[in-house]
């Protein structure tokens, strides 16, 4: 694999330190969970350096362009190649802002290259149908190679957009860059495309992101480098070991290995009762885990929404702008799920729960290392990995179980008690293979009683006007929840619920021209809402489980 250099500023500011310090739960008795955990010491990856982000590039005019609201979304500056050396561009802003007539938009777009439109710059042949729209967005939405720092190009190091070895795909609209979880759901469809070559170099960039910074951020973009997404890396190398081998798992052993590390990291010196970064140490000893974003700052790509909500808030801000990133980090931006008993995104609490979809992927990423290490003839670490994968699934299964609710939900750690909130986030279990058989017909129950409506499933039972919340649907949980449907002997549901699905992405289809990030599934007439940013197309992951479903009712 090619090797690439970055340039740039080294290491973050001191309040984006990844350095946190260890918190405890509350002083209250927990329920029983499973035995103490034998996790081994996991080896703690040295931090590598890391190019300045917008804020850290351009501070003070960062915030004056992001509060000054010039532009309609604020991912349009962090996306913007400035045209000078970043030193040059804020002595000359310094110079000219008290200037009688100073314009700061004119100012910006005079120094600074804009990103392309939002939109997908491609019209769609409704004649031709559906299946010639998904193929021709492969291509629509298909990056190249994003090139190594050239040493001759004295700009480089300042643009935010990090550096691919390999072609990728972009989700479309704002999303001008390659997103973790995202491009597992898109990978489904192009292994259905048949487009191996694809499916290989977006395993290729992922490996590439581990190996140069220690994990795979939420996007290769700098301002993403404080978190990660959840962990569907060891399901994009399952995905291409289908493909081509075992052979695969042997090929990505080491990137996998290491994303593991940056999960646990920090796990093995935690007293029970006590979190710290992405590890929760249990009373019991078992170790789970939590979302985490190294920074306590306003999110750069949403600033100007951070800071108002800030004000909202009756937390100090540092500590709900924590909870807002771990939030993002976890992909559910923004959900009833994280939200305290306030309610609302002011009593917003990711850190402190224990999320059950993100310990059902860890689970998949230890059973997964353990057959690597069986495929390699090592059956000791193969042991040791089952064993982490048992301790894990005793233990989330005991804490995240609601046997009255019929339901997995989050657990909160500090409070020691489940979150109360049932979400969509329950079918992980189903669809990773955890749940027991009577657990699974619980969930199956709850599922057509409460969270089927006329397009799908709906993501909460809670009105919120946040997008991770009724009355939308999202394609990866809809595939998730038919694929734990189908795994624990539930065929007709999963049918229905696929068959609402894919009717009623191809209607709007039929009646746009566009398959869409996400759905209204209970007012199928109305299009989806909710969230920071308008509705967008392209859409990557929509793209992917409509394919998948597309074929699987064919055959």
């Amino acid at each position: 694999m090619p090797r690439f250099f970055l340039c740039g500023l080294l290491g973050l500011l001191s309040a984006v330190s990844g350095r946190a310090q260890t918190e405890t739960a509350a002083p209250k008795a927990a329920p029983a969970a499973s035995a103490p955990s034998t996790l081994a010491p996991t080896p703690t990856a040295p931090t590598p350096a890391r190019p300045a982000s917008p804020r850290q590039l351009f501070p003070g005019l960062f915030e004056a362009v992001q509060l000054g609201r010039f532009f309609a979304d604020n991912k349009t500056f962090v996306d913007a190649a400035p045209r000078q050396r970043p030193a040059t561009i804020l002595a000359t802003w310094r110079r000219e802002k008290s200037r009688p007539g100073f314009q700061l938009k004119a100012f910006v777009t005079a120094h600074f290259d804009l990103p392309a439109d939002d939109s997908v710059p491609f019209q769609t042949d409704l004649k031709a149908g559906l299946r010639h729209h998904l193929d021709t967005l492969w291509a629509v939405l298909a990056r190249p190679a994003a090139p190594a720092v050239d040493p001759a190009d004295s700009l480089a190091a300042f643009r935010s957009l990090l550096p691919l070895p390999r072609a990728y795909l972009v989700p479309g609209g704002r999303f001008r860059e390659v997103y973790y979880w995202d491009s597992y759901f898109t990978m489904l469809g192009l292994a259905e495309a048949g487009k191996g070559q694809l499916l290989k170099d977006i395993t290729d960039n992922f490996a590439f992101l581990i190996g140069r910074y220690g994990f795979i951020p939420n996007g290769n973009r700098s301002y993403y480098l404080t978190r990660s997404q959840p962990p569907f890396f060891a399901r994009m190398v399952q995905l291409l070991a289908q493909e081509r081998g075992n052979g695969e798992l042997l090929r990505y052993r080491p990137a996998l290995e290491a994303e593991y590390r940056y999960w646990m990291q920090g796990a093995e010196t935690l007293k029970p009762g006590t979190a710290a970064r992405r590890a929760v140490r249990l009373p019991s000893g078992a170790v789970l885990n939590r979302y985490w974003d190294d920074s306590a700052q306003p999110r750069e790509e949403s600033y100007a929404e951070d800071v108002a909500a800030a004000k909202r808030s009756k937390q100090p801000p540092a500590q709900f702008y924590r909870h807002v990133r771990a939030a993002a980090a976890s992909g559910w931006d923004f959900s009833s799920r994280w939200f305290g008993a306030g309610g609302g995104l002011g009593s917003i609490q990711t850190t402190d729960l224990v999320p059950v979809d993100l310990n059902c992927l860890l689970y998949n990423l230890e059973t997964t290392l353990a057959e690597a290490a069986r495929v390699a003839g090592q059956a000791a670490q193969a042991r040791a990995y089952t064993a982490k994968a048992a301790q894990r699934k005793a233990a989330l299964l005991a804490l995240s179980w609601d046997a009255k609710a019929g339901w997995f939900q989050d657990y909160n750690w500090r409070r020691r008690q489940r979150s109360g909130v049932r979400t969509l986030a329950g079918v992980f279990p189903l669809a990773f293979g955890l749940a027991t058989a009577p657990q699974a017909s619980r969930v199956a129950a709850g599922l057509k009683a409460n969270f089927l409506k006329p397009g799908g499933l709906v993501t909460t039972l809670n009105q919120t006007r946040q997008q991770w919340d009724a009355p939308n649907g999202w394609a990866p949980l809809q595939y998730l929840a038919i694929e734990g449907l189908k795994r624990y002997q539930q065929p007709a549901l999963a049918d229905t619920v696929a068959h609402r699905w894919v009717r009623l992405n191809s209607r709007v289809f039929a009646q746009t021209g566009k398959l869409l990030e996400k759905y209204d599934v209970v007012n199928i007439n109305r299009p989806a809402g909710g969230g920071e940013y308008p509705l967008q197309d392209g859409f990557g992951w929509t793209n992917g489980v409509l394919l998948r479903l597309l074929n699987r009712e064919r055959r």
